[in-house]
C-alpha cells in the first residue's frame, strides 16, 4: 500500500529527505527527477545515510564511507576504516545491500509502499 512521504517541490534534484512510514525509517532521494526510496540506515553499522552525501545515484554513508546504488539498493564499495587513507574494512561480510522500496508519483505527492522491497 502506497503511503504519502513528500511533496515533490519539498525535495529538489540531487536531495535526499528521511521519512519514517509506517514503522520504517526511509530515505527519499532525488536522481534526475525520478524518486527512490530506501533503508535510511547503512548496513555496516547502521549509520544515517541522509548525514551522507548523493552525487548522481551513489549514495555515500557519512561513518566509514561505504557507497551505494540508490536505484537498486547495491553495495558499490566496503566502508573503510580512515578517510584519510582510504584503506578498505578487512572483513567483506561488514557491508551487504539495501532495500529499496516502490515509488509512486501522482501529481505533485511522492508515496512509498514499505510493504514491498525493490529488490
Amino acid at each position: 500500500m502506497f503511503i504519502e512521504a513528500l511533496k515533490v517541490p519539498d525535495l529538489a534534484a540531487g536531495g535526499m529527505k528521511a521519512a519514517k512510514i509506517e514503522d520504517k525509517e526511509v530515505l527519499i532521494c532525488n536522481y534526475d527527477g525520478k524518486f527512490y526510496a530506501l533503508d535510511r540506515r547503512c548496513s555496516h553499522m547502521k549509520a544515517l545515510l541522509d548525514l551522507g552525501t548523493l552525487e548522481g545515484y551513489i549514495l555515500t554513508c557519512p561513518l566509514h564511507f561505504a557507497q551505494f546504488d540508490i536505484t537498486t539498493g547495491e553495495a558499490l564499495n566496503r566502508p573503510v576504516a580512515d578517510a584519510s587513507s582510504f584503506e578498505p574494512i578487512s572483513v567483506p561480510e561488514m557491508i551487504t545491500n539495501i532495500n529499496t522500496y516502490p515509488v509512486l508519483v501522482e501529481g505533485q505527492t511522492v508515496s512509498v509502499d514499505v510493504s514491498k522491497t525493490g529488490r
